[in-house]
């Protein structure tokens, strides 16, 4: 039996992938992922971008592998190799199914799916979002903590934070944040924080990227006094804090984030209701291209301690969207 190497594109906009309905051969009007076979001297990846360049007008970016689907059909062998991809430019135009659409997860089984395409589903289906906290590294370890697998708990110490250069004219650089390792280029990590402990000036808990001690960035909920508190984020790049916040009620006791990647730039938002975000932050990390590390972190600043608390942790498909305004320079 003769084997057909070819190339798919699970391409992916917020939480939906994109599907096309075959209109000829023998499994007409059956749905697959676009692609198609691999020329002599490709790499899959250039033979992916040529495909979707071919059949749909469209230029994408293929991120990472997800698997190799092997299936025998009745007249030959498919080996298929499956890549996560997304719109790079272009509008998805077809040129040669005769149908498409975009499909959440809970309705991927709405079409009719060609069988090699099916093993994708189930593999698509199945696909964890959790935080695997068993991966998770501590950069200083605090002295009393909890680590489950959909909870974290850190008591601060205090007179701990991360602060670099810029206008206080000091640094600080002991605060514990707890972190997972990624090369993936494009991603959104969520997590819910519960700072119903906080109540001296400067506590605080939230998200973090730390990748030295003079690159960083972290955002969070600060108490600092009865009446307010501030909703901020600071970035850090080559030794200097650039620190943004608005004012918001002191009885404001939980908060969602959301730290999204694409490439080397980075959105951090916020929720009070783990639903609707709100931007906080768009910013360029000079340091942040390559292998990041990202995850949680609390302190406390002055002379006091609290209890943080983190559940809800997920990592998924990039939830920020590409800009689709000005074309680049």
């Amino acid at each position: 039996m003769k084997t057909i190497h070819v190339v798919a594109a699970i391409i992916v906009h917020g939480d939906q992938v994109f599907a096309t309905q075959r209109g000829y051969g023998d499994w007409k009007d059956y749905w697959e992922f676009p692609g198609g076979k691999i020329e002599a001297g490709e790499t899959p990846e250039e033979a992916l971008r040529r495909e979707i360049r071919e059949e749909l007008d469209t230029e994408i970016t293929v991120r990472e592998k997800l698997t190799t689907v092997e299936y025998d059909y009745p007249e030959f062998h498919l080996t298929m190799e499956c890549y996560l991809a997304e719109v790079k430019e272009g509008s998805l135009v077809l040129k040669e199914h005769e149908a498409a659409r975009w499909l959440r997860k809970d309705e991927l089984d709405s079409v009719q799916w060609l069988p090699a395409d099916q093993t994708m589903i189930e593999l698509l289906r199945n696909r964890r979002n959790s935080m695997n906290t068993a991966k998770m590294k501590w950069t200083r370890e605090p002295e009393n903590y909890l680590v489950q697998p959909d909870r974290i708990e850190i008591t601060t110490m205090p007179h701990t934070d991360l602060w670099q250069r810029t206008y206080y004219h000091f640094r600080n650089d002991n605060a514990p944040v707890l972190q997972i390792e990624t090369e993936n280029q494009y991603f959104s990590f969520t997590v819910k924080t519960d700072f119903t402990e906080s109540h001296h000036r400067f506590d605080q808990c939230g998200i973090v990227m730390y990748l030295d001690s003079e690159n960083w960035l972290k955002a969070s909920v600060e108490y600092e006094n009865e009446s307010f508190q501030h909703l901020g984020s600071v970035v850090t790049n080559h030794g200097y804090s650039d620190w943004a916040t608005t004012a918001i009620p002191a009885d404001v006791k939980m908060m969602w984030y959301r730290f999204s990647r694409r490439e080397d730039d980075y959105c951090i938002e916020c929720s009070q209701d783990g639903e609707n975000f709100t931007q906080m932050r768009v910013c360029h990390m000079w340091e942040g291209s390559g292998k990041i590390s990202f995850g949680i972190y609390a302190c406390s600043p002055e002379d006091s301690q609290f209890k943080a608390v983190f559940t809800e942790m997920k990592i998924t498909e990039c939830m920020w969207k590409a800009h689709d305004g000005q074309q680049p320079d």
